[in-house]
């Protein structure tokens, strides 16, 4: 629903971050993330970059200040980059407060002084690990020195940059102090994600799954950790490293419930809008969008969405490792 102070869901949580995906396509196969042999949405689905344009201003217009383009990889869609020039007139104009994207840095060494000047601060990297050869396992054949090439383009054009790794069994336990040395060391954050059961990706979950607080008491036999009150408009909850003075944060989809406090919503680059990634609700928002030249149409298909936004996910890995919801996470970039 809609008031006075902008996009309120039914149990009065103010909605100000959208998270736009921009394509489901992605030049990476993570194991966690989605099927060797996934089939995408035919590009005839997927909205235009004007359509996408004008679904992002329509919800900076309800009160939305914060907004990350996400896919797939978004940076591999095709005139990205004028998509967003073309938005950034909104943090000119101060109706939005960020303009981001989470990307896997394989094209980030071509874009991150375009994404500068339009505007854009800082950057989420995907980077589970840093041997190159259990980077190419992991992404089902990935060059981890494309992704080295983009941090480093990303740092030199002013960017700030935090690293998202997804936590796995087997994986992340051994590498997590040297993560932690490699991010602070360069000056960016590390946000550390349980893996969330969303969509078939060919692999038991159980076998993947590290609840994060068996991480972090590995990550406490070197490190200080103090627990803080920061955020940055996403689930994270942060602590700071003595050591190193930076920041680790942790999301916990399913060993610990973020839900109070949900501000954001999500949209597939269908326009389909999912109030809540751990759930089925949908509304269709390319209909209104392209059945009508004005926009109220698109406002009340957006606030019906709202109406119906759940109080929580149940995220939940079911017998035999099968995902909570069918729907992939490289469909809506998690």
């Amino acid at each position: 629903m809609t008031s006075h102070c902008g996009l309120v869901d039914t149990f009065g949580r103010r909605i100000s971050y959208l998270r736009l995906s921009v394509t489901d396509r992605c030049d990476l196969r993570c194991v966690y993330c989605m099927a060797e042999d996934t089939a995408f949405v035919p590009r005839a689905e997927l909205l235009s970059l004007e359509e996408l344009d004008r679904l992002a201003s329509a919800f900076v217009s309800l009160g939305v200040t914060k907004l990350r383009l996400t896919g797939g990889e978004p940076l591999v869609r095709r005139g990205v980059m004028d998509l967003v020039a073309g938005l950034s007139r909104h943090l000119r104009d101060g109706a939005l407060r960020e303009l981001t994207l989470t990307t896997n840095g394989t094209q980030l060494a071509r874009h991150a002084d375009a994404l500068t000047r339009a505007g854009v601060r800082r950057v989420n990297v995907s980077l589970d690990t840093l041997d190159p050869a259990r980077y190419r396992v992991l992404t089902r054949g990935g060059q981890l020195g494309t992704v080295m090439d983009g941090l480093r383009a990303a740092l030199e054009a002013g960017l700030r940059v935090k690293l998202n790794a997804v936590a796995l069994r087997g994986t992340t336990g051994e590498e997590i102090h040297d993560l932690i040395a490699f991010a602070h060391g360069r000056g960016m954050d590390l946000t550390l994600i349980e893996t969330m059961p969303l969509g078939d990706v060919g692999v038991d979950r159980t076998d993947q799954y590290l609840p994060l607080d068996q991480l972090r008491r590995e990550i406490e036999t070197r490190w200080t950790l103090a627990d803080t009150v920061e955020r940055t408009g996403g689930p994270a909850r942060y602590v700071r490293v003595a050591e190193t003075g930076g920041r680790i944060g942790f999301i916990t989809p399913l060993s610990h419930s973020f839900c109070e406090n949900c501000n954001r919503v999500r949209v597939s680059a269908t326009g389909v809008l999912y109030t809540c990634l751990g759930q089925e609700d949908r509304v269709d928002l390319r209909a209104p969008l392209r059945g009508s030249e004005g926009d109220a149409a698109l406002h009340a298909a957006i606030a019906a969405g709202l109406a119906a936004k759940p109080r929580g996910h149940d995220f939940h890995i079911g017998p035999g490792g099968r995902p909570a919801v069918a729907r992939a996470m490289s469909a809506l970039g998690g």
